[in-house]
């Protein structure tokens, strides 16, 4: 009879490891990536609304014209100070054709003067200069009316052909042989050459930038060679009310001549205005911006001739001959909004919108990216596996095989709790069921050690094994035999 020591389980459960969740990498990538993409777009959206870069076309005339010569300047005065705008200038033959331009929208700016035809859509930004119409008379010859002239030889001294059409307008002349009588003044002609009796001119009627007049010379030099008449326009008043684009202007004493004094009181004419206007369409933050820039830096601007030297405010007046623009008449009626009234109601709603995008963002990240933390109360089930798989264990070594198992839970459940990669969301039920599985591997640990000790003592209490002696009997019969 032999005895065997406890009988082990040919095979045990394979032991089952605790849930481990994994971050997966490609999707942290790909968050990331989105949010610099976001980060990008936020950044560039902002600099883009803060400081957005226009580029506005100036139509002009020939390039040695003064509104060509004024938008040079202009264009290097915004460079310079880097301005967000920027001036793209065109040229064209003269500034009809560049008003002809402005009016096909092909322009976002031009200059005009009022006896010009004035494009629908244009709106004012600033005025930059006042014409002034000069009647003068050869010698001590006064002219008491523009009715005087009608039937007379008059010269107009003017820089373009515009003048003329408008001296015959003021002078009601009629197309014809009258109008024929009303001349374009060579080019560098004097006024004693002009009152000569060889060219046989009644009058003169000069139209010259008001600026450019009071640093003129040859006035002066005129009058001290054979003299002069400036004559008032008495009908000035009627003139304004008869031509929407002429103004009533005072010549003021001795702006013509200091020595002698002309004119030696303050006179009335008519004058014209040089307009800077902008397309109706451009919007009312870019014309404030344009009109601010040109009203604070007015030395900056004027030409060397005197044009845009007293650059004036637009008119706000409704019944203004070229309607200010929207722009900038708030400018001019300090009804600029500040960066944060224009788009405080932007920035807010901006705000409520990356408030919201980025909770988004923020759950995706805490749901793919972030190891969320397991409840103790899931490790329960793999304590519990380890309790079934306890009677299978027919062996110390198979029992202590568990024993591992158990504490490697214990110690992962302690290192999660305090890493936060397990909550203690069923905390009790974690002990109670490692106590109970504990209390387990013990008895059975106690089970298996007795069951050792007892098959042993039966093997002791038996002694050795009788011998065969069979055989032994069967020899000796057959010696006897």
């Amino acid at each position: 009879m032999s005895t065997e020591g406890p009988i082990a389980s040919p095979s045990m459960p394979p032991p089952r490891r605790p849930k481990v969740i994994k971050t997966n990498q490609q999707q942290v990538l790909l968050y990331v990536v989105l949010t610099l993409l976001l980060s990008f777009a936020t950044v560039w959206a902002g600099r883009t609304l803060v400081h957005n870069s226009e580029t506005l076309t100036f139509a002009v005339g020939a390039a040695n014209s003064d509104e060509a010569l004024f938008a040079a300047k202009l264009a290097a005065l915004l460079k310079n100070n880097a301005s967000r705008l920027r001036i793209n200038i065109v040229n064209n033959a003269d500034n009809a054709k560049a008003l002809a331009q402005f009016d096909r929208r092909q322009a976002d700016l031009a200059v005009l003067r009022t006896d010009a035809k004035v494009p629908l859509r244009a709106r004012t930004l600033a005025i930059l200069e006042h014409d002034l119409v000069l009647l003068l008379g050869p010698g001590n010859k006064k002219i008491k009316s523009l009715v005087e002239l009608k039937k007379k030889k008059v010269a107009v001294v003017a820089e373009n052909e515009s003048s003329l059409a408008f001296v015959r307008s003021i002078l009601d002349v009629p197309d014809g042989p009258e109008a024929a009588k009303i001349q374009m003044a060579p080019q560098g002609a004097t006024l004693d050459k002009l009152f000569a009796p060889a060219n046989g001119f009644s009058a003169v009627i000069a139209i010259v930038h008001a600026s450019k007049a009071v640093r003129d010379k040859s006035y002066e030099q005129a009058a001290k060679r054979g003299g002069f008449t400036l004559n008032t326009i008495e009908e000035a008043k009627t003139l304004a009310r008869k031509f929407p684009g002429i103004s009533d202007e005072t010549v003021t004493a001795g702006s013509v001549s200091t020595s002698p004094q002309i004119p030696d009181d303050d006179l009335d004419t008519i004058g014209l205005e040089w307009l800077l206007v902008a397309q109706s369409r451009m919007s009312p933050s870019t014309a404030g911006e344009l009109a601010r820039i040109v009203y604070e830096n007015k030395a900056a601007l004027g030409l060397d001739n005197g044009f845009a030297t007293r650059i004036e405010p637009a008119s706000v007046e409704k019944d203004a001959f070229v309607v200010a623009h929207r722009g900038a008449a708030d400018y001019i009626n300090d009804d600029t909004k500040s960066f944060m009234d224009k788009y405080s109601d932007l920035m807010y709603l901006a705000a409520a919108a990356l408030s919201v995008i980025g909770s988004i963002f923020a759950a995706i990240y805490a749901k793919i990216t972030r190891i969320a933390p397991e409840k103790a109360s899931e490790l329960s089930t793999a304590i519990l596996d380890i309790g079934e798989r306890i009677e299978h264990a027919h062996s110390l070594d198979q029992l202590e095989c568990l024993q591992d198992e158990l504490e490697t839970i214990l110690r992962g459940a302690v290192i999660g709790l305090r890493d936060g990669t397990i909550s203690t969301d069923g905390l009790d039920t974690f002990k109670l069921g490692y106590e109970f599985v504990r209390d387990e591997i013990g008895m059975r640990r106690d089970y298996l050690k007795r069951h050792a000790g007892e098959a042993d003592k039966t093997v002791r209490d038996a002694g050795p094994a009788p011998s065969d002696d069979s055989n032994v009997v069967v020899v000796k019969t057959a010696q006897s035999a």
